[in-house]
């Protein structure tokens, strides 16, 4: 009877582990797709960009990204350009259009010169 206990309490564990595996989904408010559709990014008071700092995965596979963090500025959400779609030019006026659209702390959605504001995937 031990062992009928026992095998059943290793199989609830052992479906749990798998449950919750397939529900990660999005720890710290990162994507986990492979490859990520979102990123962050940190925004200096001006709208240009300072250095973010990410933890990854240490697989060359595995695009995701578990948590960024910003030194200095403000961490900021931002949509990774998909294929065929690049990244706004660095310029003053862009800078301007992310300082205003990144005050909510996103910049998901928001759009400059008429074409999505995105970066270019991490390589």
């Amino acid at each position: 009877m031990k062992s009928v206990s026992l095998l059943a309490g290793l199989a609830a564990l052992a479906i749990a582990g798998a449950a919750h595996a397939q529900s990660h989904g999005d720890h710290a408010g990162m994507s986990h797709s492979n490859p990520p559709t979102k990123t962050q990014i940190c925004l200096d008071v001006s709208g240009g960009l300072l250095p973010v700092v990410c933890k990854v995965p240490a697989s060359r596979l595995d695009k995701r990204e578990d948590i960024c963090t910003c030194p200095q500025g403000m961490r900021t959400d931002v949509a990774v350009c998909g294929p065929g779609q690049d990244a706004p030019p660095e310029n003053n006026a862009l800078y301007a259009a992310r300082r205003e659209a990144g005050r909510d702390g996103s910049l998901l959605g928001d759009m400059f010169q008429g074409k999505p504001i995105c970066v270019a995937p991490r390589g």
